[in-house]
């Protein structure tokens, strides 16, 4: 099943507030970049596997600040795995980041490439489905929409 394209500048927003955080989680002695690139890969599954709370179901903190969720086009919740894969385009360029100097400039490169590609896919294709949604089967949808095709009841 395919939902309505998700609202590109709430997506943008979402993205921005993941970033941010993972951003910070760079600061943490020693293991930063680690921490950083383990948060971009399970931002969609972690926010509900540590707290149990419904509110962040198939959530990262940024989607749920902004309304939005990402929803599996075979009906599963979004768990650690799929969450990895719809994520890994984007926590590559972290990934490198771990390694210095030659990885933060390979990675920086990478990452930046990659980026442009999965910006250009969420904007052209009809669905808004970046290289990520399109390996995990995945989608990001308004979770209003979600919540209205709930209260649909078929007879």
């Amino acid at each position: 099943m395919q939902y309505k394209k998700a609202d590109l500048f709430k997506r943008f927003l979402a993205a921005l507030i993941d970033g941010i955080i993972a951003s910070l989680l760079i600061y943490i002695p020693i293991l930063g970049a680690i921490v950083s690139t383990v948060y971009l890969l399970t931002k969609d599954a972690v926010a509900f596997e540590i707290t149990k709370n419904a509110d962040f179901k198939n959530r990262s903190i940024g989607k749920k600040i902004m309304g939005l969720e990402v929803v599996s086009l075979e009906g599963k919740d979004i768990d650690w795995t799929i969450s990895v894969k719809r994520n890994l385009p984007i926590a590559i360029g972290s990934a490198f980041g771990i390694v210095p100097i030659l990885g933060w400039i390979i990675g920086s490169i990478v990452g930046f490439a990659l980026m442009v590609v999965e910006i250009v896919l969420a904007v052209t294709d009809n669905d808004g489905r970046r290289l990520g949604d399109k390996w995990a089967n995945t989608q990001v949808a308004e979770s209003q929409d979600l919540k209205e095709k709930d209260d649909v009841i078929d007879i």
